[in-house]
């Protein structure tokens, strides 16, 4: 290391770093220097002597503009050569000064690389350990907001051109160190904003502070909107508190800004999700393996990903990540097993679920809606472990169907209190956003689903059945939620106990709808073709087809399953089943009507009509 790169006495003195080259190269060496550059990030001397590859990944260019150019800059000036003792690589002829570990590491492997995991030391500690932080684990992502502070937009007019990230914190005492606990940082926000913010924005700013000094560290990937586009970047240095213009701006970071933004209306849904959390602060390390794929092509991720010297056999986590979800499509022997007529018909029904996510099965009782909606989603999401089913009634509430405040025994001390508990549609959604779980449907079965009040069992969620890329703050937990992209919802609707017209615009304007009424296919022929393959005679076909043509009503036809059962072909369970099962459904129809049910809807009556 040259002379005017050793630290002043009594400063830290970091290791020598060592970066191993992909393909089971020679390593590079380089030191971490106490000196800043212009934006805050430590800068990294690599040193004479080092490798590099000969080649750069096609993405390079685009993606780390500013490395791209000092690489190119050092090979046109003859400090990054031909190496003689190693062929097929480059070699630094003098010690090259970078602004950060991560630009370091870039012009040697030319691809975008996190200089604070990659470097190591020579017993194998990250970069990063050797920092003041007190937050460890894999990198993360966040998302800070910088496009209305105190009406200004500080991203085009601050962040992108300085290389900075920032929080205002106007009021806070100045001493507040990196690392600082929250219980700390708590008691100081409560003294220093006691008369100048409510309780709720201390306890927002408590978060978000936090995050800020604690959590977030160099190597983390940075995205702030501004402009209708998302920028990204990586931090490089640790969080500083200064004086800046108005207070809009008091603790700051430094970050490698890419030179370009992503159209906002163009990023993935899931991303979008997390994005349109409604808080300064958001922690997207949830999405990352998606931001890390933003503008690069499947090819693009498998070049930097065997420049990296991944595991062939290992799947690429951004190519993984952004693997859509696809419904398989229906068989033929899925239609004959449900006894459908037409493929057709069980296709569109499957696109219209894939278009709108939610569809609903209506129709009069015993029309198998329930039925279908469940084998139907079985076959979808490859088993019933991906399936849940709730029914709807007039007394089912929000807290019921997504999350409440239910009592709840401590098993220890046997006392009773009020706890958070998870509805059902909120457990499923958990597991459906469960890592390894996002490209497997997951199906939400709601049973009678016109029975309960919708928009009071939905609640804030009725707007997520309509805004999928959209996220919401929850009522109890108040947490930020979003239904997951390959969570899909089938409902059933009986005809009978409330007609279809009475469905406000809203549950419409949500939901596709799918009649199955005995009036047509494919419930309209189902009993004679169960019953052909079942080897039984065809009369009951022939007995339900004369009686719904009777019935004027169509919400009030009788569907096939109630003829479906084994009781029914028992000595007398035809007459039985007509008697006390049909025939009461039709006396509530007729009631105050004076219809002699059973001269017009009886088994004799019918019979003599057939001959």
């Amino acid at each position: 290391m040259s002379e005017e790169h050793e630290p002043p006495s009594g400063t830290v003195r970091y290791p020598e770093f060592r970066l191993r080259l992909p393909g089971g190269g020679p390593e590079a060496r380089g030191r971490l220097l106490t000196e800043k550059g212009t934006n805050g990030s430590q800068k990294f001397v690599v040193l004479a002597g080092s490798p590099g590859r000969t080649e750069v990944v096609p993405s390079f260019p685009h993606r780390m503009p500013s490395s791209y150019r000092l690489r190119q800059r050092l090979i046109a000036d003859g400090v990054l050569v031909a190496s003689a003792s190693r062929p097929g690589w480059l070699e630094t002829t003098r010690d090259v000064e970078c602004n950060s570990p991560s630009a370091a590491a870039e012009i040697l492997v030319g691809r975008s690389a996190n200089g604070w995991t990659e470097w190591k030391s020579a017993d194998g500690h990250p970069l990063a350990d050797y920092l003041d932080q007190v937050w460890w684990g894999r990198s993360r992502a966040w998302l800070v907001r910088g496009s209305n502070v105190a009406g200004l937009d500080l991203v085009q007019r601050l962040w992108l051109p300085e290389g900075l990230v920032s929080l205002a914190a106007r009021h806070l005492r100045k001493g507040i160190e990196q690392g600082v606990s929250k219980d700390r940082l708590r008691a100081a926000v409560d003294e220093d904003y006691a008369s100048t913010a409510t309780y709720n924005q201390k306890m927002q700013l408590v978060e978000n502070v936090h995050a800020f000094l604690s959590r977030m560290r160099p190597g983390d990937t940075m995205c702030t909107i501004s402009g209708g586009r998302l920028h990204v970047g990586e931090i490089s240095g640790p969080a500083q508190q200064v004086d800046s213009e108005d207070g809009r701006s008091n603790l700051r970071r430094p970050v490698d800004w890419a030179a370009h933004g992503h159209p906002y209306d163009e990023l993935p849904e899931e991303l979008q999700q997390r994005l349109s959390a409604q808080h300064d602060v958001v922690d997207l390390t949830v999405v990352k393996d998606l931001i890390d794929g933003l503008g690069l092509s499947d090819q693009d991720l498998i070049d930097e990903a065997e420049a990296t010297d991944c595991d062939p056999s290992t799947e690429i986590p951004a190519l993984a990540a952004r693997r859509e979800l696809e419904l398989p499509r229906p068989t033929a022997e899925l239609a004959s097993d449900l006894l459908v007529h037409d493929l057709a018909w069980l296709e569109e029904a499957c696109d219209l679920l894939w278009d709108e996510r939610q569809l609903v099965l209506y129709g009069p009782p015993g029309t198998g809606k329930t039925y279908l909606a469940l084998k139907l989603a079985e076959f979808l999401g490859g088993g019933p472990e991906q399936v849940k089913l709730v029914q709807f009634h007039p007394s089912y509430s929000y807290e019921d169907f997504f999350e409440g405040f239910r009592p709840q025994e401590d098993p220890e001390t046997r006392e009773v209190a009020f706890r958070l508990t998870a509805g059902p549609l909120r457990e499923l959604a958990d597991l459906a956003s469960r890592e390894g779980n996002r490209h497997i449907p997951h199906f939400l079965i709601i049973d009678e689903i016109n029975r309960a009040n919708l928009a009071k069992v939905f609640g804030e969620l009725y707007f997520l059945l309509e805004y999928r890329n959209k996220s919401v703050r929850l009522t109890y937990s108040g947490d930020d939620f979003a239904l997951p992209p390959n969570l899909l919802v089938i409902g059933t609707m009986n005809t009978a106990d409330r007609s279809i017209a009475l469905v406000d615009a809203a549950m419409r304007r949500r939901f596709a709808f799918v009649e199955l009424s005995p009036r047509t296919e494919p419930t309209s022929g189902l009993l004679r073709r169960w019953l052909e393959r079942e080897g039984k005679d065809t009369e009951p076909a022939d007995l339900l087809d004369a009686l719904n043509a009777r019935i004027d009503d169509p919400d009030f036809r009788i569907g096939p399953s109630y003829l479906m059962k084994k009781g029914t072909y028992r000595d007398g369970g035809l007459e039985r089943t007509w008697r006390t099962k049909i025939l009461p459904l039709l006396e509530e129809h007729h009631y105050g009507e004076g219809v002699d049910v059973e001269k017009r809807y009886g088994l004799a009556a019918l019979r003599e009509s057939l001959g």
